[in-house]
């Protein structure tokens, strides 16, 4: 085993609701859990497309948000302390001869586990590449779709392309840094936080970093490093100097590595049985709407439900010796003990 390995139970791929409701399910059984996600942040499609959006069928919540919804199973998850690798795709997924799994992301991280879940919704979140002629000769040495490292952009000129969470939140986060900074979006309307706005917007005021209404039209640069971004305003053309781009076009929905593990697909899904929901490679479980079974139906609930039958199969072959006993959270002070609502 390689000193950089990272050791745990259980590494699940997706951090959205079905993959942290897998957290707290697994947790009552004693397995640890690392969570990898290629967003900045937990909640999938519900922090990431709609934060705001209300949702009406979550067992015990008439109406929650989006984001309501993560804040709650991240509040539920806490007591197992999960550990997340955020910004970050599963890329390999090798099956060991002694057992077990090794993971490795596009980040550089590698994971060893007992258990791989699969709970990445359709697929990974990938970002839209802008309609810029030539934008792939800079990706990865001046043009980013997510921030790993913030040195990267520390004095440097930076634009930043959006006008939601993701563009304002990193406004925010590397002016202190930067050189320079513009914001460019094609409105002077957000879908972000309205704090985060007010803080843009004041931050305008004070001169310490531009707000342009306009789209990008072309780049400029050599052999990959970024020297100028030309816009289209409704006052005309610009051109500013940048050395960094961030466009935050959204998010599309993609298989990704996932079609080159050795699981058996239906339809571009992962097909489970519907006792454990295990894929074709045992020790492997998919969950959530990545997921495809007879009757499926792609909602939260059912993921929820999944997760839990899951774990139950999960335990068996992470502890095959262990005779686990099925309690409930509500008559179990062993259970309680683990959320840490009794003494």
């Amino acid at each position: 085993m390689s000193e950089a390995e990272i050791v745990t139970d259980v590494v699940v791929i997706g951090a959205g609701p079905v993959g942290l409701f897998a957290v707290f399910e697994l947790g009552l059984l004693d397995l640890k859990c690392h969570l990898v996600d290629i967003l900045d942040r937990a909640g999938g499609q519900c922090a990431e497309l709609y934060p705001e959006k209300p949702i009406y069928d979550i067992p015990g919540f008439p109406v929650v948000t989006g984001q309501g919804l993560v804040d709650n199973l991240m509040q539920q998850i806490a007591p197992f302390t999960p550990e997340f690798h955020f910004n970050q795709i599963v890329t390999t997924l090798e099956k060991l001869p002694e057992g077990g799994f090794r993971l490795t992301t596009d980040g550089g991280d590698v994971l060893r586990c007992k258990i791989v879940v699969v709970a990445a919704g359709g697929g990974s979140f990938q970002a839209k590449r802008p309609p810029v002629e030539g934008i792939e000769a800079y990706e990865g040495k001046s043009v980013y779709y997510a921030v790993r490292k913030m040195d990267d952009f520390r004095d440097q000129d930076v634009v930043i392309v959006g006008g939601g969470d993701s563009a304002l939140d990193w406004t925010l986060n590397l002016q202190p840094i930067a050189r320079s900074l513009t914001l460019v979006h094609r409105r002077d309307a957000f879908k972000a936080a309205p704090a985060s706005v007010n803080r843009m917007k004041e931050l305008v005021m004070e001169g310490k970093i531009n707000f342009l209404l306009g789209q990008i039209a072309k780049i400029d640069g050599d052999d990959g490093k970024l020297n100028h971004v030309h816009l289209t305003t409704d006052a005309g053309d610009l051109s500013i100097p940048a050395t960094r781009l961030l466009p935050f076009f959204g998010l599309t929905m993609k298989l990704g590595p996932v079609a080159d593990w050795g699981l058996e697909l239906n339809d571009n899904l992962i097909a489970v049985d519907t006792e454990k929901f295990q894929s074709s490679v045992p020790g492997v479980f998919a969950i959530g709407d990545i997921n495809a079974y007879p009757g499926k139906l792609k909602l939260i609930l059912s993921g929820f439900h999944e997760a839990a039958l899951m774990a139950q199969a999960a335990k068996k072959i992470a502890s095959p010796d262990e005779r686990v006993v099925f309690q409930y959270t509500t008559s179990s002070t062993k259970l309680q003990r683990k959320l840490g609502v009794v003494g």
